[in-house]
């Protein structure tokens, strides 16, 4: 999947995981902080976290297919080379959302998990989306200033 509808599949990719990432991430941090959260959106976040990992791969094999159609240029490798790092900031997403389930299981039991673990679940569930979320604002900025930064410069 190269191009959809005449435009390169990357730019259209990119857009969702610009939006997912960040989504995702508030829908996690809510689900670990707010217990009403969980028992209404944890799945939809633990979706969208495993549909994001499955996002990635596609967006950085198009974005692949794209540099090699425009060139060697030191501002796409830049952004090339931040897109590659991309999968290792979202896997953890959905191993976030699983500790979730588990919290949000064993409440349902009548067996919750004592503040101090759901406090480092709370945390790593932050660490995680806070650093998607960063890495995300990090190969976006690198993006559009390879394609913009000359024009906004002028």
């Amino acid at each position: 999947m190269s191009t959809f509808a005449g435009l390169p599949a990357h730019i259209l990719l990119v857009h969702a995981i610009v939006v997912l990432v960040p989504l995702t991430t508030v829908l996690l941090i809510a689900c670990a902080v707010w217990p009403a959260a969980r028992s209404r959106v944890l799945w939809l976040a633990a979706g969208l976290a495993v549909l994001v990992v499955g996002l990635t791969p596609l967006t950085t094999e198009a974005g692949e297919w794209l540099q090699g159609k425009l060139g060697p240029a030191p501002a796409i490798q830049e952004h090339a080379d931040l897109g590659n790092q991309m999968l290792y900031f979202v896997v953890p997403l959905p191993v976030a959302a699983a500790l979730l389930i588990v919290v949000r299981l064993r409440e349902q039991r009548g067996r919750p998990l004592g503040r101090a673990v759901l406090a480092l679940v709370a945390v790593l569930v932050v660490a995680a989306g806070a650093a998607a979320t960063v890495q995300t604002y990090r190969v976006g900025d690198s993006g559009s200033r390879a394609v913009w930064g000359g024009i906004a410069d002028s």
